[in-house]
């Protein structure tokens, strides 16, 4: 793999400036429910009731994909 074909970084600092969103199957309960916050080219993906633990951060293309799959219920 040549240097234009390596994926780039991400760039993005997770951190209180993102802006984060519950999932809409969370309910109104606060169960197991996650957050998700979009960048240019990536989403971050945490747990509401512990928001200052890890963050996960997946690229863009790599969310969408996952969106459409559970969208048409194929994971």
């Amino acid at each position: 793999m040549t240097n234009a074909e390596a994926p780039r970084p991400l760039h993005y600092a997770v951190s209180s400036h993102l802006l984060w969103r519950k999932s809409s199957y969370s309910g109104g309960t606060g169960g197991s429910c996650v957050e998700v916050a979009d960048t240019p080219e990536a989403s971050a993906v945490r747990d509401t009731q512990n928001r200052d633990k890890a963050t996960l951060l997946f690229p863009a293309a790599e969310w969408r994909a996952f969106l459409t799959a559970a969208k048409h219920d194929t994971l």
